[in-house]
């Protein structure tokens, strides 16, 4: 039910409910994959049981972190990520679906997948701006160590950022980020769009079930996600700059000064490779979280049409 011609019993306020109510759930269910992601990414050493790497697999970095600090710490972060996730799923949804009904007055349906893609880039950027504070208190939330923490919680951190660094490190890597989320949302939504008309053709119906919802979702995480990850690690390693102290337990300290020494310090330290480190929980968190918020959104959807 994704986009405008499904949508027409639907009000703005409904495709904004709906919207939220997906990251809500999504966020729920995957915040210990987005903890392990973070992890990964910010660890400059090798990512390799023959260094003294903190982390080098999935299985035993959730061993290290479940005896070190606990199973709540699977979800560190969890309130701001909350924020984040209803925050930016209601405005991206919301702006998906009010940009797409603007242009189907334009387009014939041989260039839906370009005007999904753009229509899908200017949504999440919408969303990101919005929602980006969140996303950098998360990332110190997550960062910290249990046993060095420097922040109690959401509104501490809060301040206790703006008091010492000012204002603008709440929007500390939001180029980056813009740069990212643009075309990764574009894909996004475009992929899903084909491969939930595959599904449909291929299960032999005209309406999109939660299986096909959920398969479609999933392709399309995994195609957006493996495009725009470097970026995605680059944005992380910028969002802890001036947060050492609390991390003396992780290892090596990372310093850079913008994204093209945040790329090229990588790149020199850490070679290729170093710039796709957490891509494997990245891209089974994508895959589920996709997946999640699609087929969420459109059953919330189908709910709140029932209800008309």
């Amino acid at each position: 039910m994704v986009g405008y011609k499904k949508h027409k019993n639907l009000t703005q306020l409904d495709f904004a409910i709906a919207g939220g109510l997906s990251g809500f759930i999504t966020r729920s269910l995957c915040q210990p994959l987005d903890v392990l992601k973070i992890r990964f990414q910010l660890q400059v050493e090798p990512i390799s049981n023959k260094s003294h790497s903190k982390y080098y697999s999935v299985i035993q970095a959730v061993n290290v972190i479940f005896h070190e600090e606990g199973i709540k710490a699977f979800w560190k972060g969890h309130v701001p990520a909350q924020w984040l996730s209803v925050t930016y799923g209601t405005v991206q949804f919301w702006s998906f679906e009010v940009l797409s009904k603007k242009a189907q007055h334009y387009y014939n349906s041989s260039n839906a997948p370009v005007v999904n893609f753009c229509c899908g880039s200017i949504a999440g950027c919408t969303a990101t701006l919005v929602s980006f504070p969140f996303d950098v208190i998360r990332t110190r939330l997550v960062a910290q160590s249990e046993q060095r923490k420097l922040y109690k919680g959401v509104w501490h951190s809060f301040q206790d950022m703006v008091t010492k660094e000012g204002f603008p490190v709440l929007f500390r890597g939001l180029l980056v980020t813009i740069g990212q989320v643009g075309p990764h949302s574009g894909i996004q939504f475009m992929c899903y769009k084909v491969f939930d008309d595959i599904c449909k053709r291929v299960i032999g119906s005209d309406s999109t079930s939660f299986s096909s919802s959920l398969v479609a979702g999933s392709l399309a995480g995994l195609c957006a996600k493996t495009c725009i990850y470097p970026f995605d690690l680059a944005k992380k390693r910028l969002q802890i700059q001036g947060f050492e102290n609390a991390r003396t337990v992780f290892g090596k300290h990372f310093r850079c000064s913008g994204l093209t020494d945040c790329l090229v310090k990588i790149y020199q330290n850490e070679g290729v490779l170093g710039f796709f480190k957490g891509l494997c929980p990245s891209l089974i968190k994508a895959s589920l979280t996709t997946a999640l918020h699609f087929s969420t959104y459109e059953m919330v959807c189908r709910f709140l049409v029932s209800l008309k």
